[in-house]
C-alpha cells in the first residue's frame, strides 16, 4: 500500500491512499483519520493493522485526487499539496536517526573520503574499513540472535524532516550540502513499548561531507542537517532490493547522475532485523507513544567524484522502483544569521 498526507488549503490536512492515477482521500470518509499517526492510533484501538484501517475506512464517498496535480502542486499553494508521508502531532516526538556503512559500496565512498586513497588498501585501513568489515563478518546473524552492532547516529527530531518539494537548507555555518539517497524506516512506539514498522519512504539524508572530510569524528555535527522524505509510505515493502537513481539538476541542466544505486539487504553488509534490534534495544528508543525515522545507508555519494559544490536552486531527484514517483527537492540557503556567533547569556 502506499500511502500519502497532504493538505487541501481551507480544509486541512489528510491522509490518503494512492490507487493509480489517483490519490483517494481517506478523511474525506473518516473525518478522525488526518494522519498517519491517527490511522495507527485507531489500529490499535480495534486490534486491526493499519493498511486494514486505512482500507475499511474508505466509504463510497471518498473523494480522489489527481496524483500527478497533487506531485506537482506548490507547497503551501492555493491547491492541494503533499506533506512528509510520515510525521507526528508532535514533531519533538520524532527521533531521526541512521545507521551507515551498511552497503557494500558505502564502504568504498566512506574510505575515500577519510584516507583520500581512491583506491583502498587490501587490509581496512580506516576505522570505516573496519567497521564496515565487522558488518560483513557478524551483521547478518541467525533469526532469534543478535549480531555486531552497525554504526549509528543521531540527526535530529521531526523539525528538519521535510516532503517532497520543500528545502533542503544549506545552514550558513556548514563547508557544503550532500546528498544521500536513502530509505528510510517509519516507526510508532506503541502503549506498552512495542516498536511498530509502518513502512519505508524514500530519503534523502542531507549531510555535510566536506565538514566530514576533515575528520571522520566529524561525522556527527555533519548529520545535524534537515533530511527529506516522501512522496508515499510503502507499507509492503520486503526490503531485499531495490535499484534507485539520484539526479542533480543546476538551471535546467543535468550536472550529476548517480547510475544505478543499490538498496535492501541484498546489497547490505547488515541485515533490516540486525539493525532494528540494535536501534530498538535502547530503552529510551522505546518510549511509548514516540515516532522513528531511521536511514538504513547508502551505495554511493556524489562527493568523492565531484569538483562542484551544492548551492541553492539545485533540484536534487531520486528515484526507485517500487515507489510510483519520485522524492524531489530544492536547495535553499540557510539563515545568514546562523553563521554568526552564538553567545550564552545567564540565567
Amino acid at each position: 500500500m502506499r500511502v500519502v498526507q497532504f493538505v487541501i488549503p481551507g480544509k486541512g490536512r489528510r491522509v490518503g491512499i494512492v490507487e493509480g492515477d489517483e490519490a483517494v482521500d481517506v478523511t474525506s470518509s473518516e473525518g478522525s483519520l488526518s494522519s498517519v499517526f491517527d490511522v495507527f492510533e485507531a489500529s490499535q484501538a480495534s486490534g486491526a493493522s493499519f493498511d486494514e484501517t486505512l482500507t475499511g475506512a474508505v466509504g463510497d464517498n471518498a473523494s480522489r485526487l489527481n496524483y500527478s496535480e497533487l506531485l506537482a502542486a506548490e507547497v503551501g499553494g492555493d491547491s492541494a499539496y503533499l506533506l512528509a508521508p510520515f510525521d507526528h502531532p508532535d514533531t519533538h516526538r520524532v527521533l531521526v536517526s541512521g545507521t551507515g556503512l551498511t552497503h557494500t559500496g558505502s564502504m568504498k565512498s566512506r574510505d575515500q573520503m577519510h584516507s583520500g586513497d581512491e583506491t583502498p588498501a587490501e587490509e581496512p585501513a580506516t576505522d570505516s574499513a573496519k567497521m564496515f568489515q565487522m558488518g560483513i563478518d557478524g551483521g547478518k546473524p541467525a533469526p532469534g540472535e543478535r549480531g555486531v552492532s552497525p554504526e549509528w547516529f543521531y540527526k535530529g527530531n521531526g523539525t528538519i524532516v521535510r516532503g517532497p518539494g520543500e528545502g533542503l537548507e544549506i545552514p550558513a555555518f556548514s563547508l557544503d550540502g550532500g546528498e544521500e539517497p536513502e530509505l528510510g524506516g517509519c516507526y510508532f512506539i506503541d502503549k506498552s513499548g512495542v516498536p511498530h514498522r509502518v513502512g519505508f519512504a524514500l530519503g534523502n539524508e542531507w549531510a555535510d561531507h566536506e565538514t566530514e572530510r576533515i575528520n571522520y569524528l566529524y561525522l556527527a555535527p555533519s548529520k545535524l542537517r534537515p533530511c527529506a522524505l516522501g512522496p508515499e509510505l510503502v507499507t509492503d515493502f520486503e526490503f531485499d532490493e531495490l535499484e534507485l537513481e539520484c539526479t542533480v539538476e543546476r538551471d535546467g541542466k543535468m550536472i550529476y547522475e548517480s547510475g544505478p544505486l543499490y538498496s535492501g539487504e541484498n546489497y547490505m553488509s547488515h541485515s533490516l532485523a540486525n539493525c532494528e534490534d540494535h536501534h530498538f534495544k535502547y530503552s529510551l528508543h522505546r518510549v511509548p507513544g514516540d515516532a522513528h525515522v531511521h536511514f538504513f545507508g547508502t551505495s554511493q555519494l556524489s562527493y568523492s567524484t565531484r569538483d562542484w559544490k551544492f548551492q541553492p536552486g539545485d533540484v536534487i531527484t531520486i528515484s526507485a522502483e517500487g515507489f510510483s514517483a519520485p522524492l524531489s527537492n530544492p536547495v535553499v540557503g540557510g539563515d545568514p544569521s546562523e553563521g554568526r556567533v552564538i553567545r550564552v547569556v545567564k540565567a
